[in-house]
């Protein structure tokens, strides 16, 4: 499996590492790489295993995402070409449609490379049918059992932010949103839970806050372990995702396991993975007033948060483990049986 296994190092867990939990525990040898810290030195571990290990594994797994990283992903695949070994190829990011119409012949040559192809969300796969057709859907799972369930009928305006601190999660606007609710509910507060990635995202967050005098509103918290974030999402009824661009979030899939009231910026596969007024509110993207107003519609509407809280739990019980976990092993074990491409 070639992806970021950084949960130990900076604390960002991504699915490629539930996954290959997931795998060992069910009797799956698997190799994995990379966690070593430092872009370079983790590329150079991805290379050097699916290399130098070829004679211990049947198939490889590797995420994609667009970017820089996107050079990974040809450079393992490549190698693995050269090993002859058959590999699945899991699409990753809201960026990576718009990397695709830049860089057709790279996007389709890599694609029709691998033995198969999937995507997280039904976004993706519609953006990038036109690089292969066969792209299969594996949605991102969670274990819905491990979120607990409450009905948020009487929500309390006590809002949560669960993503790194990155421009392309805009946090800025959710002390923005804060800001223009407190004039109605002076009482609200704002939990920003995430790592920094270290583009000055959180440092203008935290001045931002101060300027607007919500400094004691609002709780900054850096990346938690996965297994704390239940407890977390279950302190607050409101979840914000601030995103500019956007694919499917655990994140979010985590809120409404939850039964949290979601309210999301309408950009890249939101609109795919969330019910506009059914399961969750989508409010216009870099507009606070927008996600102001679909806050308050929910603190203030009778009957809209119960129903949106209880949608969301029953959509994320089509994410659980247990469903989309046998659809992974039949996958690789019908791609391990197959010659490489």
């Amino acid at each position: 499996m070639i992806g970021n296994f950084l949960s130990g190092s900076v604390g960002t867990r991504g699915v490629c590492e539930d996954l290959a939990d997931r795998l060992t525990s069910a009797g799956w040898p698997v190799l994995f790489a990379s966690s070593k810290p430092g872009k370079l030195r983790r590329l150079w571990d991805m290379l050097s295993t699916a290399r130098a290990q070829r004679d211990r594994y049947d198939v490889a797994h590797v995420d994609v995402f667009s970017g820089p990283a996107f050079l990974w992903a040809e450079l393992v695949c490549w190698v693995l070409q050269r090993s002859r070994k058959p590999y699945v190829l899991t699409l990753h990011g809201g960026n990576l449609p718009e990397f695709a119409r830049r860089w057709p012949r790279r996007v389709r040559r890599l694609l029709t490379s691998a033995t198969a192809a999937t995507a997280p969300s039904g976004y993706l796969r519609e953006q990038l049918r036109a690089y292969r057709e066969d792209l299969q859907l594996l949605p991102n799972p969670v274990d819905v059992a491990s979120y607990p369930f409450r009905l948020r009928e009487q929500p309390t305006p006590s809002l949560i932010w669960l993503r790194a601190f990155h421009e392309i999660y805009n946090p800025t606007l959710a002390v923005q949103t804060l800001a223009l609710l407190t004039a109605d509910f002076p009482d609200a507060r704002l939990t920003m839970i995430g790592p920094d990635k270290q583009d000055g995202s959180l440092q203008r967050t935290r001045r931002l806050a101060g300027k607007l005098g919500l400094a004691g509103q609002i709780t900054f918290i850096p990346g938690v372990p996965k297994s704390e974030v239940p407890r977390r999402l279950c302190e607050a009824d409101i979840f914000l995702n601030t995103a500019n661009v956007d694919n499917t979030p655990i994140s979010i899939i985590e809120a409404m396991a939850s039964g949290m009231c979601i309210v999301s910026t309408n950009v890249g596969g939101m609109p795919y993975l969330l019910d506009h007024e059914k399961d969750a509110l989508l409010a216009r993207p870099g507009e606070a007033q927008s996600m102001a107003n679909a806050v308050r519609r929910i603190l203030s509407e009778a009957g809209l948060a119960g129903k949106l809280s209880g949608n969301a739990r029953r959509k994320a019980q089509q994410f659980d483990w247990r469903l989309i976990f046998p659809r992974w092993e039949a996958l690789l074990r019908s791609v391990a049986e197959k010659p490489a491409a």
